[in-house]
């Protein structure tokens, strides 16, 4: 299945809109993670766990998205858009990541 981020795919005529396509993942940072990027907060730098975190988080998502679209029957999703969001209450460290996008057949 055909993923992009573009309205269109280049050489590739739409024949039909199946509809708006969903993924999302709301993804938590346990206890041990979140310790560890509390260091690198204080000391600066890059947060190797959080990153894995949010490519997990972003992989699940765009997967869960390309499968509702495949449900739909769709061959390809276009104007697919990642947005992240912090949930939770009282600071606590969860994410949730949202894919979406139009299921087109190709």
């Amino acid at each position: 299945m055909i993923v992009t981020t573009t309205n269109s795919i280049e050489g590739v005529e739409i024949k039909g809109y199946k509809g708006i396509v969903f993924g999302e993942v709301v993804a938590g940072v346990d206890f041990i993670k979140d310790f560890k990027a509390s260091f690198t907060n204080i000391l600066g730098g890059r947060s190797k766990s959080y990153e894995n975190e949010l490519i997990q988080a972003r992989q699940e998502a765009l997967e869960e998205l390309e499968q509702r679209a495949a449900a739909l029957g769709a061959s390809a999703v276009v104007g697919v858009k990642v947005d992240y969001e912090t949930v939770g209450n009282g600071g606590s460290n969860m994410m949730m990541i949202i894919a979406s996008g139009t299921a087109v057949d190709i």
